[in-house]
C-alpha cells in the first residue's frame, strides 16, 4: 500500500498518524508501507507497539526515516532486536538521530544475521542512542557489553533479561542515570561485588532493583536481599546521586533500615515498597516530597497502580490492597477507577488482575457513585468488564463481579456501550450456571438490554431458542410458588421485548409452549397487574403476526381476555394490552375461527371499554413502529379496532411528540388517520381522536 498523491504532511501529524494506526490496530506489513513516503510523511517519533509486522516492512517502511525515536515492544511478526538495530545503522542518518529505543518482550537473536550473512553490527552503531529498554528480552551479557560503549546511554531497562553481570556497567558510569534492573532471575554477583559496582556509577540518579515477589521460582533470593540491605544501611557515596529506588517485592526488608536510608538521603523523591512489608514506617509520611509505592494508605495503592502498569505481580499486590481500600467507599473516585482499567488493559491475558480488578470495579461504580463520573470513563470501565466476561466466561467469580457491576440501572439505561455483546454474554453465562442469586441479576440485565437494541439485534437474539426456553423455565419456577419478585418481572419484561415486531421469536415463543404457561400466569395472577400487563403485552406481540393469530383462537384465552378489558376495577395499562390483543385478532375477519358472536362482543366492547379510559400520565408502552397499527387504521375495520389503533397513538405522541411524530410521517399513519377524519362513515369518536393526534403533529412540526 502507498500514497499516489499526498501533501507534505506536518511531521508531529505523520507521527500521530501512525500512533492512531497503532490504537485501532490497523497497522500491518500492508497498511505500514505507505510511510515509504518518507518525504511527504516523515516520522521522528514512531511507534509500532504490538503490531503485526514484518522485518522486510520494517526495513522498507520505517528505517528510511531520521527517527528519533522508536518504540516497537512487543511487535509480532517475527521482528527481532537484531532486525531492528541492523534496519536503523543501514540509515547513517538514524545512526545519529534516534535518542529512544523500546525493544522490550523481543528477541535479540543477533545468530540470524551471521547465519544470513549481513553485517555485524550492534547496538554501539546507533551512537545518538540515550534511553534503552531490553526488558523481558534474551539479553546476554555480551550484548549488554556492547550496549554500554554507547558514549550518550542515560537510561538502561534489562528488567527479566538474561544479564548474570551487570560489570559492564562500569564503561558508562559517566552518562548512566537511570538504571531498571527488575527481577534479574540469572543475575549471578555476591552483594560486595554488587555493591562494588554501585558504587561506581556516581551520575544514576533512579535505580531499580525489584523483584517479583509472586513468581513460583524466585527462589530464596538471599543475595538480592543482602545487596538490599547493604545498600540502605551502607554510606551515601553509593550512588551518591540517588533520588529514586525501587526496591518493592524484596521482602522481609527492616523499617529500621527504611529509616536509615531515607535520613541519609535528603533529596529522595520516590521510593518502592510494596510488597516488601516496610511500607508502613513513620519516616515516610513525613516526608511530604517523597512518593512511595506501597501498601500502607491510599496514596501508596494509587502510586503503585501508577508506576507499576506493565508488572503484573505488582498490578495484582495494589489491586488487591484497592480492593480493601474501597469496600465502603462513599464518594466517587474517577481516578482510582482510571488506575483500574489502566492495568486490565495492560494485562488482558491475566486470570488474577482480572478476578481483582472486575471487584474495584464494583466496589467504584456501585450505588450512585457512577452518576458524577465521566459517562467515557464509566463507558471504558463497561467495555473492559465485557472484555473480562468474554475471556473467562467459566471462571464463576469473574463473571459474578461483572454481573454485580453490571447491575446498575444508570449504566444500563444511560451509559454507551456494545448492549448486545453484553446481552449475549450474559445469555451464555446462563446456559452453564444456575448459581440463584446470579441468575436473578442475568435476568435483569437481560431484561433492560433486550429494550435497547436495535430491531436486527433483538432479531437476531430472537432466534436463540436457548433464551425463549431458559426465561420460560424461569417464569415457571417463580409460578409454581406464585410468588411475585423482581426476577420474575424481568424475564416477563425480557420476553415481551424479545417478542415485539419479532416473528421468529414469537414463534420460537409458541414452540416452546409459551402461551401454555402465559394463560396459567394470566389466571392465577389475576390481583397482579404488573404481571397481567407484561403478559398481555406479549400476548399482543403475537397477535400482530397474521400466521400465528390461529394459535391464539382459544375461546377460554380469549374469553379472560375480554373479561380484563370489561372490568373497571382492573389497572388501565392491563386493560389496554387486553384490547390492543383483541384488536389486533378482530381485526381479519377472513381468519377468525371461533363463534361471530364472540368477535361481535369483542368490537362492541373494544369500543365501549375505550370511551372510559383516562389520559395517563405515565409511559407505559413504547413502539418500535407504527407498522403493526396501519391494519387497524383502515377505514373498513370496526370502530372499536380504530379507536384502541388510534388511543395507542395518541398515547405514545403525547408523551414523546418528536419521537412519535416523525416515526408516523415514517410509517403511513399520518396518511391513514388524515384518510379516517376525512372518510364519512367514521365514528365520531375515531374521528375526534385522530384529529387530536394530527394537531399534535402539526404543532411539533411548526416548532
Amino acid at each position: 500500500m502507498c500514497l499516489s498523491r499526498a501533501p507534505v504532511f506536518p511531521q508531529e501529524v505523520a507521527d500521530q498518524l501512525l500512533l492512531k494506526m497503532v490504537k485501532k490496530k490497523i497497522l500491518n506489513d500492508t497498511t505500514i508501507r505507505i510511510f515509504q513516503n518518507c518525504k511527504e510523511l516523515r516520522l521522528r517519533r514512531a511507534s509500532i507497539r504490538c503490531c503485526q509486522v514484518s522485518a522486510q516492512a520494517f526495513r522498507l517502511a520505517l528505517c528510511p526515516h531520521r527517527l528519533q525515536e522508536l518504540d516497537a515492544s512487543g511487535v509480532l511478526g517475527g521482528l527481532t532486536v537484531a532486525n531492528i538495530v541492523s534496519g536503523l545503522a543501514s540509515n547513517p542518518a538514524c545512526r545519529s538521530s534516534l535518542r529512544r529505543l523500546s525493544l522490550a518482550g523481543l528477541r535479540v537473536d543477533w545468530e540470524s544475521l551471521e547465519e544470513d550473512g549481513g553485517p555485524c553490527v550492534g547496538f554501539s552503531s546507533l551512537q545518538g542512542l540515550r534511553t534503552l529498554n531490553l526488558a523481558n528480552t534474551d539479553l546476554t551479557d555480551a550484548v549488554l557489553e556492547d550496549i554500554c560503549t554507547l558514549p550518550r546511554l542515560e537510561s538502561l531497562d534489562i528488567s527479566c533479561s538474561a544479564v548474570s553481570k551487570l560489570t559492564a556497567l562500569l564503561d558508562c558510569k559517566n552518562t548512566l542515570r537511570s538504571l531498571t534492573t527488575h527481577r534479574l532471575q540469572q543475575l549471578d554477583m555476591s552483594p560486595g561485588r554488587m555493591l562494588f559496582v554501585l558504587g561506581q556509577l556516581h551520575a544514576v540518579r533512579h535505580f531499580d532493583f525489584s523483584e517479583d515477589h509472586l513468581a513460583v521460582n524466585a527462589g530464596d533470593g538471599r543475595d538480592g536481599m543482602e545487596t538490599v540491605r547493604q545498600l540502605l544501611d551502607g554510606s551515601p557515596q553509593v550512588l551518591p546521586s540517588l533520588v529514586s529506588l525501587d526496591i518493592s517485592g524484596r521482602r522481609r526488608i527492616p523499617e529500621a533500615a527504611v529509616r536509615v536510608f531515607v535520613e541519609a538521603r535528603g533529596a529522595l523523591v520516590f521510593l518502592g515498597l510494596l510488597a516488601t512489608g516496610a511500607s508502613s514506617c513513620d519516616i515516610l509520611s513525613s516526608k511530604r516530597n517523597l512518593k512511595v509505592t506501597g501498601e500502607a494508605n491510599e496514596n501508596q495503592v494509587c502510586e503503585a497502580l501508577r508506576r507499576y502498569r506493565d508488572r503484573e505481580c505488582f498490578i495484582r499486590e495494589a489491586l488487591v490492597h484497592l480492593y480493601n481500600l474501597t469496600a465502603d467507599i462513599d464518594k466517587p473516585r474517577p481516578d482510582m477507577l482510571e488506575l483500574v482499567l489502566s492495568g486490565m488493559q495492560s494485562h488482558p491475558t491475566s486470570l488474577q488482575v482480572h478476578l481483582v480488578a472486575t471487584a474495584c470495579v464494583f466496589n467504584l461504580t456501585t450505588q450512585d457513585l457512577a452518576v458524577t463520573m465521566p459517562v467515557g470513563l464509566i463507558s471504558s470501565a463497561v467495555a473492559q468488564l465485557l472484555y473480562a466476561m468474554k475471556t473467562y466466561p467459566n471462571h464463576q467469580q469473574v463473571q459474578k463481579n461483572c454481573m454485580m457491576a453490571l447491575c446498575s440501572d444508570y449504566i444500563l439505561q444511560d451509559v454507551p456501550f456494545d448492549k448486545y455483546l453484553a446481552a449475549t454474554l450474559v445469555i451464555n453465562w446462563l446456559r452453564s450456571h444456575e448459581d440463584a442469586p446470579l441468575q436473578r441479576m442475568a435476568v435483569a440485565v437481560i431484561s433492560i438490554l433486550v429494550a435497547k437494541l436495535s430491531t436486527e439485534e433483538t432479531a437476531q437474539l430472537g432466534k436463540d431458542v436457548f433464551i425463549m426456553k431458559q426465561m420460560l423455565a424461569i417464569v415457571q419456577q417463580k409460578a409454581m410458588t406464585g410468588l411475585v419478585d423482581s426476577t420474575l418481572k424481568f424475564a416477563l419484561s425480557a420476553l415481551w421485548n424479545l417478542t415485539d415486531e419479532m416473528p421468529t421469536a414469537a414463534r420460537n415463543f409458541i414452540e416452546c409452549q409459551g402461551l401454555e404457561l402465559y394463560e396459567e400466569v394470566l389466571e392465577s395472577y389475576y390481583a397482579e397487574p404488573s404481571v397481567q400487563q407484561k403478559v398481555l403485552g406479549l400476548l399482543n406481540n403475537i397477535a400482530e403476526v397474521e400466521v400465528l393469530q390461529a394459535d391464539l383462537m382459544e375461546e377460554d384465552l380469549l374469553g379472560h381476555v375480554l373479561s380484563l378489558l370489561q372490568d373497571s376495577r382492573v389497572e388501565q395499562g392491563v386493560r389496554y394490552f387486553a384490547g390492543g390483543t383483541l384488536a389486533q385478532l378482530v381485526s381479519r375477519p377472513e381468519a377468525w375461527t371461533l363463534g361471530s358472536q364472540l368477535r361481535s362482543t369483542i368490537v362492541e366492547q373494544l369500543h365501549a371499554s375505550i370511551m372510559t379510559w383516562t389520559q395517563l400520565e405515565r409511559e407505559m408502552v413504547s413502539y418500535r413502529s407504527f407498522r403493526p397499527f396501519c391494519p387497524l387504521l383502515q377505514a373498513w375495520q370496526p370502530s372499536g379496532v380504530q379507536l384502541w389503533a388510534a388511543w395507542a397513538i395518541h398515547l405514545v405522541c403525547i408523551q414523546n411528540a418528536s419521537h412519535y411524530s416523525n416515526m408516523m410521517e415514517k410509517d403511513g399513519v399520518a396518511e391513514l388517520l388524515r384518510a379516517l377524519a376525512a372518510h364519512p362513515d367514521t365514528h365520531s369518536d375515531v374521528k375526534g381522536l385522530s384529529d387530536g393526534i394530527l394537531r399534535i403533529v402539526e404543532q411539533h412540526q411548526s416548532l
